[in-house]
This record gives C-alpha cells, sequence and structure tokens, in this order.
C-alpha cells in the first residue's frame, strides 16, 4: 500500500518541484508535522493563522504536497526535498490519502451519519448493534474514536483526510468488517471524506448552528445535502433519511430513488408504533421495516432518542443486519454526556447533556418535563467564537419551557464571558414577556457555582439539566483549557447536598 510520486503528482493535478528518485513512494501521508515518520508525505495545507509549509523544515518527511502559497514559503527557506504543487490542495487530499493507504475504506462496510443533533448517540447505537450481531466495530465521532472498543485518540468530529484514512487503515488492519462515524458539515465542505466509500448514508435533522462556518441555513443545508446529491463524488451508495422536519423531507427528495425514510411521528417507509416510557425514562415502541413490527427497547430518555434508535436500526438493516439481534444490541446502551443521569440517591432527577444549539436544549427540555412531574430547571451558556446569532435563542428556548434558568459559561474562548452571558440574558428576557408559567432567570458566571445552585434549588420530583459540554471535560478560557466536567461537578454538588441532609 503506496503511491509513487509520480502517481501523486497525476492524482493531484499538479506539478513536481525539485529531483525525486523514479521510486519514490510513500505509505504515510500527514498533515501535522509532528506525526511524520522518516518516508511520510507531509500535506501542507493553509491554517487560519500559519502556513502547514512553515513547519516543513526539519521534519522526517520524504517530500511535500502543497499548493502555491507553500511552495513559496519552501523556496524562500530553500527547500531541497521534492515538492508536488497542487492548484487546490484541499480538493484532491482525501482522494491522495485513500489512495496513500490502499483505499482501506473499500474493505469497510462505512456508515456515515451527518445533521445537526443525535449523530452521536445514532452511532453509538450502531456499534453496540453491530457488536451484539457479531461484528468488529470502528467508532469515529465527536467523543472520540475506537477500534473494537479500545479508545484511539483523536480531536475532531470527522478527522482530517490523512487521519481519516489512516484510521480505517488501522481498523482493517485490525479485523473490523464495519465503521460507524459522524460526518460533520465541516467535513463535508472541506473534502475531509473524499476518497471515502460509505455504504449507507443517514440524516438526522437540521437546526441552527456553525453559522460562523456556513454564514446562512441553506448554506449549512447545502453542506449537509453534499453527502446526498445524485452524482455527488461524497456520495453514499444508499441513503436513509429522517423527515420529521423540512430539511430532512428535502434530503429525501435531493437523495432520490432508493432513499429509505424514517419517521417518528408520522409516515415512512420505516415508522414508529406507540412509544411507552416507565418512571426511570426507559422507552419501549414499535418500529415498522418493510411491514414487519419490531419491539425496540432503549434506555435512553427522550422522544428524540426515539428518533435516533429509528434511524440506527433504519441504516443498520439497509446495511444488511438481523433487525432482532442488532435491536437486542442497543437496548441498554448509554450515551457519555448524552441525556447522561446523574445519580447520588437523590430524590430528583439530575442529567447532563450536550445540547448547545436552540432546537437542542428545546428537545432536551421538553423531553425531560415531559417526564417530570415536579419543575424543570436548566443551566446553560454559548460558546465563544462560534455563531453568535444562536446565543439569545439559546435563552429564549430555555425560558418557553424551564421553571428555572441559569446562564453561565460554557467554553467562552477567546471572548469576553460576560458578553456571551449577556446575550444569551437577553434572549431569556425578552422571552419571559411572552410565557406564562413565571420561570426565574438568573446568571452565574462561575459554571461550577451556577451548577450547585441548580443542585440546591432542586426540590423532590423536579429534574435539572446541565447543558452544552456533556462528555467534555475542559473550559477554554482566553486560549487556556481549564480542567472541567460537568459530569463530576453534578457528582460533588450532590454528595454535598446530601452530607449536608444527613448531618
Amino acid at each position: 500500500m503506496s503511491i509513487t510520486v509520480n502517481e501523486l503528482v497525476t492524482l493531484s493535478q499538479g506539478r513536481l518541484c525539485g529531483d525525486s528518485t523514479p521510486n519514490l513512494s510513500f505509505s504515510h501521508i500527514t498533515l501535522n508535522s509532528t506525526e511524520l515518520n522518516d518516508g511520510s508525505l507531509f500535506a501542507a495545507l493553509p491554517g487560519l493563522h500559519v502556513h502547514g509549509a512553515q513547519h516543513a523544515e526539519g521534519t522526517p518527511a520524504a517530500a511535500i504536497l502543497t499548493d502555491e502559497d507553500g511552495y513559496q514559503i519552501l523556496r524562500d527557506k530553500a527547500e531541497t526535498r521534492p515538492v508536488i504543487v497542487a492548484p487546490d490542495i484541499r480538493a484532491v487530499l482525501g482522494e491522495i490519502s485513500a489512495a496513500v493507504f490502499g483505499h482501506p475504506s473499500h474493505e469497510l462496510q462505512v456508515l456515515g451519519v451527518t445533521g445537526t443533533s443525535g449523530k452521536t448517540t445514532t452511532t453509538y447505537l450502531l456499534e453496540a448493534g453491530l457488536i451484539a450481531e457479531g461484528h468488529k466495530v470502528g467508532l469515529i465521532g465527536t467523543t472520540g474514536t475506537r477500534i473494537n472498543g479500545v479508545a484511539v485518540p483523536t480531536k475532531l468530529t470527522t478527522p482530517e483526510a490523512p487521519k481519516l484514512q489512516e484510521l480505517f487503515r488501522m481498523m482493517v488492519d485490525e479485523g473490523c468488517t464495519h465503521v460507524v462515524m459522524e460526518v460533520s458539515s465541516h467535513a463535508i465542505s472541506l473534502g475531509r471524506i473524499a476518497g471515502t466509500r460509505f455504504a449507507v448514508g443517514g440524516f438526522t435533522n437540521l437546526s441552527q448552528d456553525h453559522l460562523d462556518f456556513h454564514n446562512t441555513m441553506e448554506e449549512y443545508f447545502e453542506a449537509k445535502a453534499g453527502f446526498f446529491h445524485v452524482g455527488s463524488p461524497l456520495r453514499a451508495e444508499r441513503a436513509v433519511v429522517m423527515v420529521d422536519d423540512e430539511w430532512g423531507r428535502k434530503i429525501a427528495e435531493i437523495a432520490g430513488a432508493g432513499t429509505v425514510t424514517v419517521s417518528a411521528t408520522g409516515d415512512a417507509e420505516v415508522s414508529v408504533g406507540e412509544v411507552q416510557t416507565n418512571a426511570a425514562g426507559f422507552q419501549e415502541f414499535a418500529l415498522l421495516i418493510d411491514g414487519r413490527s419490531h419491539r425496540i427497547q432503549l434506555a435512553l430518555p427522550g422522544q428524540f432518542n426515539v428518533a435516533n434508535a429509528a434511524l440506527a436500526v433504519a441504516i443498520a438493516a439497509t446495511a444488511g443486519s438481523d433487525v432482532e439481534k442488532f435491536s437486542a444490541g442497543i437496548s441498554e446502551v448509554g450515551v457519555p454526556g448524552r441525556m447522561e443521569r446523574i445519580d447520588e440517591g437523590q430524590d430528583f432527577l439530575a442529567v447532563v447533556d450536550y445540547a448547545h444549539k436552540p432546537a437542542a436544549v428545546a428537545a432536551v427540555l421538553e423531553s425531560v418535563k415531559a417526564q417530570t412531574k415536579g419543575r424543570v430547571g436548566v443551566v446553560l451558556g454559548a460558546g465563544g467564537d462560534r455563531d453568535a446569532t444562536k446565543r439569545p435563542l439559546m435563552g429564549a428556548a430555555a425560558v418557553n419551557i424551564a421553571d428555572y434558568v441559569l446562564v453561565t459559561d460554557d467554553n467562552p474562548r477567546s471572548e469576553d464571558p460576560a458578553l456571551i452571558r449577556s446575550a444569551v440574558m437577553e434572549g431569556a428576557k425578552n422571552a419571559l414577556a411572552t410565557v406564562t408559567h413565571n420561570p426565574v432567570v438568573e446568571e452565574i458566571g462561575d459554571r461550577g457555582q451556577a451548577i450547585i445552585a441548580a443542585v440546591e434549588w432542586a426540590q423532590p420530583g423536579d429534574a435539572i439539566i446541565v447543558a452544552g459540554k456533556g462528555h467534555e471535560n475542559g473550559q477554554l478560557v482566553a486560549g487556556v483549557n481549564h480542567p472541567f466536567d460537568d459530569r463530576e461537578h453534578v457528582r460533588d454538588a450532590l454528595r454535598a447536598r446530601a452530607e449536608r441532609s444527613g448531618a
């Protein structure tokens, strides 16, 4: 598994600058200069602040793939190694990376899931169900990468093309037959998934997010649609689409003939029947597939998780799974930081969830409220250096449903945390004039103190949700990632309350 320099020039539609030996070839490619090995191909891409070519000097790379700007940097540094100059490096990086690693996705059943919310949960359900069927499975997504259950450190929801193809090769070498992965809009727009053969592509839903990158909802939608358009080189072989929102129905039209439609609320080729929920939030429902009804049990609470489970089963069935065996495997799945219960013996519900956009906040609150006899409180904030237009919408979404809204910090990054909170508070205060249930709205910048306040507020039968960070274990402030895990802070606050009550 390797690619020669001449093949590289052809694939990149570029030109070779500098001399190279006739048999020069590469079996490894990376755009991270710290991961280069002897003989590696260094993909030097333009970055937000620094061009990757600035990091080429002194590395063990055998050759460098870059663009015109990168080549100028290398010339100025008197680079002597072969340089392949591509007119549009991002447009070809996926195909080149796949070729370097021997097109590993062709040896796997790759099941991709895109959409705004539900990608992580759906992929976790897919992983569990496929393992229950006896398959060896790789998983790639927001919470990291796993190969046969063993964690492999990765940073992005969908890794850059060289790392993605390298992971696929590792999975093949470890005996995996299936890979389930989240496909982000960034990955589609930036070509990270180019060169990957997807057996099935699934769509969850679409709501406002990432408008700092895509500018408008239409641009955001078009990025997702690139995974389904007939004729798109990124298109999966089969499409399975949740059609419970207008965006899903548009995706189903774009995907065309052979698309499997799924609905948790209406008619579709795969549809959900009556849902029964017990006091602990466990759910059971009928799922109609190909004229047959299957009983699905689910440990995850919330109507949106019924939708996620229905989509997961439909994707698996489309990929050839045995629905009964698959469904048995998802019955007790829990997902880190997704509607994750924190139980220290308290007499109220405490949940940590990753919801960090308006629609997701509303969905989580509605699901918890539907299963709670008492009041519902929420701790939430908004991230810095991201779509600022969703901040007041998040405050409003919380006030529309919750009885207690505590606005706090959530990864302010390089921005002034007080200004971010102010925007969330503005939306919350404006919404107060339109609701009838008289919620209380407070602001506590220190996230740990906000969690303590929410725990102290709760009474028997109530529920509190700490939203926004989910599985994350850090708080990004002014370029520094401070250790912070919502789940641990909730546990600590619950234990402290219990100790005082027992004293």
